[in-house]
């Protein structure tokens, strides 16, 4: 066992005790690898304290703490990553996720063979009760390694965060280097975590096979923020103007634009605006102005955008022509392929 991999998962729990015993085996089960597995109680009040203790008691490289009082998951994910952590490489997981077999040997051995890079990533697994699970990640099997710049170049020239966090584990000098999430970012901070990580090494993908499960349920942190889309670019936002400040040299050494970022931003809420006008004849006038006044506060240029022209020609012509003509399917059509296109670059080469 002394000659294995030792990677830390930390395991933060509030309230989520139903599904820990799952969450804590997938862990526990992987091969090729020493797991040792740290659950976080938050002071939860459901059974969590009861399974979470008799889990420890079951694994021998399982442990068990549990706050007195509720910290919130920003600080219990630091606890666990910056005052735990103590193997060669570390990730985080939440109770109500898990880990698809092989995945901590298939990043590890990527990260063995090459020294320069600083976190793994792939697909995931989707996956709840009631619904058909749901794979984003196929074809070819094998790893990519993308070298930091580059990587960080398109992260910010798409501005949205390809990294689906289960699965996902960072060499532990290079987490204690980039530092824990910002409290700051309640809903966003894994995105900029990786864009800080991607300022220090280069980043791996592994093809194929999943890395991780996401369980889709009601009760999940993130169900609420991503239904919400003018909260979701908010949150965006805020990550690129904290990682902008913080760290300029990297942002200048892989020659991004922030004008750029934001104008991008910006078109992807103009164009959710101009589909309202061709999915209905009565689009809510409320929602799209909405959409405007987000577009303004990411990008106060908007008004030079392709999007925004798209837009007004729209409203020239009213919703109800927009929408019984068809008048601007052709651009619809384009959207989706392009669109299509990135989810197949994606399942290639993580992004």
């Amino acid at each position: 066992m002394s000659d294995l991999l030792v990677v830390s998962v930390v395991v933060p729990c509030y309230n989520y005790g139903r599904f820990l015993p799952d969450c804590v085996r997938s862990i526990t089960s992987q091969d090729g690898v020493r797991a040792r597995v740290l659950i976080i109680d938050d002071c939860s009040t459901d059974d969590t304290a009861e399974v979470g203790r008799r889990l420890a008691e079951q694994f021998e490289d399982v442990e068990f703490r549990r706050h007195e009082v509720n910290k919130g998951h920003i600080a219990t994910y630091n606890e666990g990553l910056l005052e735990w952590a103590d193997g060669e490489y570390v990730t985080l997981l939440s109770a109500d996720d898990e880990l698809t077999p092989g995945s901590l040997a298939r990043s590890g051995a990527l990260m063995e063979s090459t020294p320069s890079v600083g976190m793994v990533y792939g697909g995931i697994e989707e996956f709840g009760e009631g619904i058909e699970s749901k794979i984003t990640s196929r074809g070819p099997r094998g790893s990519i390694v993308s070298d930091r710049r580059e990587w960080l170049r398109k992260r910010c020239l798409e501005a949205v965060n390809v990294v689906p966090t289960p699965g996902t584990i960072l060499r532990t000098l290079i987490q204690l280097e980039a530092g824990g999430y910002d409290p700051i970012l309640t809903h966003a901070g894994d995105f900029e975590m990786w864009l800080r990580v991607a300022a220090l090494a280069d980043i791996g993908y592994v093809r194929g096979e999943p890395q991780g499960r996401y369980r889709l349920h009601d009760a999940s942190m993130s169900y609420g923020i991503y239904q919400d889309r003018s909260a979701d670019v908010l949150q965006r936002k805020l990550v690129f103007d904290q990682f902008f400040e913080r760290y300029p040299s990297a942002v200048a050494d892989a020659g991004i634009s922030t004008d750029r970022v934001y104008a991008k931003m910006a078109s992807q809420s103009l164009w959710w605006a101009c589909r309202l006008y061709e999915k209905s004849s009565h689009p809510d006038p409320g929602e799209a102005e909405r959409f405007l006044t987000l577009a303004e506060e990411v990008y106060p240029a908007y008004r030079g955008l392709p999007a925004f022209r798209a837009l007004r020609r729209r409203q020239r012509v009213g919703a109800p022509v927009a929408h019984r003509t068809q008048l601007f399917a052709g651009t619809a059509v384009v959207r989706k392929l392009q669109n299509m296109l990135w989810w197949s670059r994606w399942r290639r080469s993580g992004g």
